[in-house]
C-alpha cells in the first residue's frame, strides 16, 4: 500500500496532477487576463533562468522577445475572446540574454478570466530549420552558378567547333595522296562532328532540366554505342581495346538519348584508361532482361577497386582510386553515370576485385 492510498478520489487526483505539474519538461503555466502568470511549473524559471518571483512579479511581455511581441499582444486578445490557441510560436529571452523558440498550445476560461497553456520548447528544431533554410540556399546559388557557367561554356565552345568544321569544309581532299593522313583528316572531322552533336545535347539537355522535364525516348542499343564508339576511334586504336558487344537480348530501351550516351562514352573510356600495364583492355558490353528488368552490364579485365574501402565512395564527385596514373582524370565519370541512371528512377550496382576488373549492372526502370 502506498502512503497516498487514503486519499479520497478528488485528492488523490489532486496530488497525481500536482506531481505532473511539477516533473513535465514542457512549459505548463497559468496566466490571467490581466497579462501576469499565476501558476507555473519548475521547467519555465529552468529554462528562462529566472526565479519564482521574478516571473511572477513581472508581466509576461516583459519575457518574450521585443521583435515577437507585436504578434504575442495580437494573439493573445484573440485569446481573450474566447479563442483557442494551437501551435502559436514565438521567442523568449532568457536572463543569460538567450533566445528560446517556444511553441504554445492555449486554452481560454473565460468565467474564471485564466488561461490555461502549454509550451513545447522548439529552439532546437528551429536551428536545424534555419540551417537547412541557409543550406538550401547556398545550394539553390551554387546550382544557379553552375547553370550559368554551363551556359557560358557551351556557348563559348560553339564557334571553336563551328570553325573546325569549317576548315574541314576548305580541305581539298583530292590533293592528299597519303593514305594515312587522309584517314587522320577523316578521324578528325567525324571526331568535331561528334563533338558538335555532344554539345548541343548537353546543351538540350540543361533546358530540360531548367523545365524540370528529361525527356524518354525508344533508343536503340548499338546505335547509340556506335556513336560513341566513332567519338572515340584513335583512343581505342591507340589502346587496341577489344570491346565485345551482345545486344540480342534486349536491342533498345526506353531512356534519354544524352544520358545513355554519356553513359557508354564514361564507362568505355574509364576501363580503357584503367586497363591492367602491359595488356589490352578487353571490354565487354551486353544486356539482359532479368524477371521484367531491363539491364545493362559493362565488365572490363582492368585494375578493378577494393570495394571494401571505396564502396561508399565509388560513385562520388571526384573520387580517384588510381592515383599513380592518369593526371588528366578528374573523378567526374562514375559521378555522372550514377546520377544519370539515378535520376530516371534507375539502379547501378558495382561488382569488383584489385587487378581482376570491374562490372557494372545497370538496371532500367523502364
Amino acid at each position: 500500500m502506498t502512503k497516498n492510498s487514503n486519499l479520497n478520489p478528488d485528492l488523490e487526483g489532486i496530488y497525481h496532477f500536482d506531481n505532473f505539474f511539477k516533473i513535465s519538461a514542457d512549459f505548463i503555466c497559468i496566466a490571467g487576463f490581466d497579462g501576469y502568470f499565476k501558476r507555473i511549473n519548475p521547467a519555465v524559471s529552468k529554462l528562462l533562468g529566472y526565479s519564482d518571483e521574478e516571473l511572477y512579479s513581472k508581466p509576461i511581455t516583459d519575457f518574450v522577445y521585443a521583435p515577437d511581441l507585436k504578434a504575442t499582444i495580437e494573439t493573445r486578445e484573440q485569446v481573450y475572446k474566447n479563442k483557442p490557441l494551437l501551435n502559436f510560436e514565438n521567442r523568449y529571452l532568457t536572463k543569460a540574454g538567450e533566445i528560446v523558440w517556444l511553441s504554445w498550445t492555449s486554452m481560454p476560461v473565460e468565467n474564471e478570466r485564466l488561461v490555461y497553456a502549454i509550451a513545447k520548447n522548439i529552439t532546437d528544431k528551429k536551428r536545424i530549420e534555419e540551417e537547412r533554410n541557409l543550406l538550401l540556399s547556398n545550394i539553390t546559388k551554387i546550382n544557379k552558378d553552375l547553370k550559368l557557367l554551363t551556359h557560358k561554356t557551351s556557348h563559348d565552345l560553339k564557334s571553336p567547333i563551328n570553325n573546325l568544321l569549317s576548315i574541314f569544309g576548305l580541305i581539298d581532299v583530292s590533293k592528299i595522296n597519303d593514305p594515312e593522313t587522309l584517314e587522320f583528316v577523316e578521324i578528325l572531322k567525324i571526331t568535331t562532328e561528334n563533338l558538335k552533336e555532344t554539345l548541343n545535347d548537353s546543351i538540350k539537355t540543361l533546358s530540360q532540366n531548367e523545365n524540370l522535364t528529361t525527356s524518354i525516348e525508344e533508343l536503340n542499343l548499338n546505335e547509340s554505342l556506335h556513336d560513341v564508339l566513332v567519338s572515340i576511334t584513335s583512343l581505342i586504336k591507340d589502346s587496341k581495346a577489344v570491346i565485345n558487344v551482345d545486344f540480342s537480348a534486349l536491342e533498345n530501351i526506353n531512356f534519354n538519348k544524352a544520358y545513355l550516351k554519356s553513359i557508354f562514352l564514361n564507362l568505355l573510356t574509364n576501363s580503357i584508361k584503367y586497363a591492367k600495364p602491359d595488356s589490352v583492355p578487353t571490354i565487354s558490353v551486353y544486356s539482359k532482361k532479368v524477371n521484367g528488368i531491363n539491364q545493362l552490364i559493362f565488365c572490363d579485365e582492368g585494375l578493378g577497386f577494393d570495394l571494401d574501402k571505396v564502396k561508399d565512395k565509388i560513385f562520388g564527385l571526384h573520387q580517384k582510386f588510381h592515383n599513380n596514373s592518369h593526371s588528366d582524370s578528374n573523378g567526374i565519370g562514375l559521378y555522372l553515370v550514377y546520377n544519370h541512371i539515378t535520376s530516371l528512377g534507375g539502379r547501378i550496382v558495382v561488382e569488383s576485385k584489385i587487378n581482376e576488373g570491374a562490372k557494372f549492372t545497370i538496371s532500367f526502370k523502364y
